[in-house]
């Protein structure tokens, strides 16, 4: 009864695209939900952006994927494309600092679409609460095409 009252947060896109079931993503780490669970973006977009207001807490080191720390406790993975570790840092370009505090929407990595595809690699863009055992409910906006920063993907609350 008092759970009525909770919040419900929100994640944006993260890049421009069709929004998909995490199911769909050729990689079973995250088809399999073992990395965390939410959904996936077949990007069309050049730049990732942050799906919510909270810390970089991460960004690799090859620029493929950073996390998040939110406010509210949650966790967040987004993770450019499948395999594209392999491609050492080339075709992304930084374009904030970790430890910054970032809004949704804020501009985090540009790909360079053409070099990356080119080499054979999806493009596709999981984004992911890592730590699912603080979400109570958690509601997925699927089919359909999102705009990055703009548009929500997935809804939760947290325990």
């Amino acid at each position: 009864m008092f759970g009525l009252f909770k919040k419900t947060y929100e994640l944006l896109a993260p890049v421009t695209g069709k929004v998909v079931d995490l199911s769909l993503v050729p990689d079973q780490v995250f088809a399999q939900k073992m990395a965390g669970d939410g959904v996936a973006v077949e990007s069309t977009g050049d730049t990732i952006v942050a799906p919510a207001d909270g810390v970089l807490t991460l960004i690799f080191k090859t620029n493929h994927a950073f996390a998040m720390t939110l406010d509210n406790g949650a966790e967040i993975l987004v993770h450019i494309g499948i395999d594209t570790v392999e491609l050492q840092g080339e075709g992304f370009e930084r374009l904030a600092d970790e430890g910054a505090k970032v809004k949704a929407g804020d501009p985090i990595i540009k790909v360079n679409r053409d070099f990356i595809t080119s080499k054979g690699f999806s493009l596709i863009t999981p984004v992911l609460i890592t730590n699912i055992d603080i979400v109570k409910d958690i509601n997925y906006k699927t089919g359909f095409n999102a705009e990055a920063g703009k548009e929500v993907v997935v809804e939760y609350k947290t325990k």
